[in-house]
């Protein structure tokens, strides 16, 4: 079975437009509760959301297509991602949902589906859920239809369960840490963990008005977080993403270290310890050819997947492995979690700045990176530009080119309509040259 509604990563696109409106929401509850509701026990849902106005608007529809199958629906309220996770296996309910567009923009929002052991449901799972969207959905009787309950601890039980990922024998006093929760879904959770840790908090992007996540601020926009920890002379700076299933680590000096930086530091610490599993860690196509050759030299080996933090996940769980990721700072570590935790990413550096007593700059930049140049350019979907013959010849000619010292990566966006055109070359002027040719020549065609 083919999937046309799910993308990378769950249901996503601009609110209140297709399929991001109440009517598909509620069809798709409707169909997502159908497909768990199986037997005759009682059957648990848990949302979470983020800050987006029009998550008041899905998580309503949702909850009306979930109810009308016969699902009881537990409310979270705003929660990072990774609390859903969390909080669908400690609830054993049988499914979670988190309506996030994670990095997006305020008017984007989206739709994720957690089986009930915590994890993001399958392609395959998907696809049957969607047949049955596309089908006929059977409602139960009315004396089945299911209840909304709202969880006010949510945010809580995330808090105090994020604490236990840090060694209990140290604390963050004595640290300035300025964290971005980007407006989103932790603007409340990330400080009170830091807090409670101990550490002198400074926090940024916890003002949210509906509007305004992701704008200015958070893991895709570092400038104002890294302003904010050179003028406070903070030790270190933490930027979320919306949802809080991102980090990206800014040092004492206000220079930023992507998840490929942070990966290196969590494998060589856990590799030392003997935490690794198969001393394997697992990231995606993305990553950068000076984080294989890092891990290389120390004897961890080093699998890639496809683009997105789903794909990670399935290979960590194929292969046993325990920590996977990739360079926009989904970090996961299945010691603690289900899919990425921007939060809990952050206390494993945090630990290793406590334990190891260095500077922030010390442990952000562990390796040296290949000169990488990504490009993005918007496309309307139903004109695929890497059909075109003359963009197919610029494309072979690059790929030749870089063949000797560097690589070439093109791919679709899986969340939004955007080519991302990546390349990695030892040689930064012969990456801008090739790169630009690219570009031009797709938007010659788009």
């Amino acid at each position: 079975m083919t999937r046309k509604l799910f993308g990378t990563d769950g249901v996503r696109g601009r609110a209140n437009t297709h399929p991001m409106t109440a009517e598909v929401a509620m069809r798709l509850g409707a169909a997502v509760g159908r497909y768990f509701r199986r037997d005759k026990h009682e059957h648990r849902v848990v949302i979470g959301k983020d800050t987006r106005r029009s998550g008041y608007m899905l998580e309503n529809a949702l909850t009306a297509g979930l109810t009308s199958t016969g699902m009881n629906v537990f409310l979270l309220g705003p929660v990072p991602t990774p609390a859903v996770g969390l909080l669908t296996h400690s609830m054993r309910a049988d499914l979670g949902v988190m309506i996030s567009a994670s990095h997006n923009p305020h008017f984007d929002n989206g739709i994720k589906f957690f089986g009930p052991d915590g994890f993001k449901l399958s392609d395959a799972a998907e696809a049957e859920i969607e047949a049955i969207l596309n089908g006929g959905i059977e409602l139960c009787q009315p004396e089945n239809i299911g209840r909304a309950t709202r969880i006010d601890d949510g945010r809580g039980r995330y808090v105090e369960y994020a604490k236990t990922t840090f060694p209990g024998r140290r604390r963050l006093e004595g640290l300035k840490v300025v964290v971005d929760c980007a407006n989103g879904a932790a603007y409340r959770a990330a400080p009170d963990v830091l807090w409670e840790l101990g550490a002198d908090v400074i926090p940024v992007g916890v003002t949210p008005n509906g509007f305004n996540i992701n704008e200015g601020c958070g893991s895709t926009d570092t400038a104002l977080a890294a302003r904010t920890v050179v003028e406070h002379k903070a030790d270190v700076g933490i930027c979320l993403d919306g949802d809080a299933d991102r980090v990206m680590i800014i040092d004492q000096n206000g220079k930023v270290a992507d998840g490929d930086q942070i990966m290196a530091l969590i494998a060589s610490r856990w590799s030392h310890e003997g935490r690794l599993i198969g001393n394997t860690l697992v990231t995606t196509v993305m990553s950068n050819l000076g984080l294989e050759k890092f891990l290389a030299a120390r004897s961890i080996k080093m699998r890639r997947t496809g683009v997105g933090d789903r794909y990670v996940v399935e290979a960590m769980r194929a292969g046993g492995f325990n920590l996977g990721g990739e360079q926009s700072g989904h970090i996961v570590m299945t010691d603690y979690g289900t899919t990425g935790d921007g939060l809990i990413a952050a206390l494993q550096f945090l630990a290793a700045m406590t334990e190891t007593g260095r500077k922030s700059s010390e442990l952000t930049q562990i390796f040296e990176p290949c000169p990488q140049m990504l490009k993005n350019i918007r496309f309307e979907r139903k004109k695929d530009p890497l059909e075109n013959a003359s963009v197919q010849a610029v494309i072979a000619k690059a790929e030749a080119r870089l063949k000797t010292n560097g690589r070439l990566l093109i791919r679709k966006s899986g969340t939004e309509p955007l080519l991302r055109v990546m390349g990695e070359c030892e040689d930064p002027g012969i990456l801008e040259t090739t790169i630009n040719s690219i570009v031009k020549a797709i938007e010659r065609v788009v």
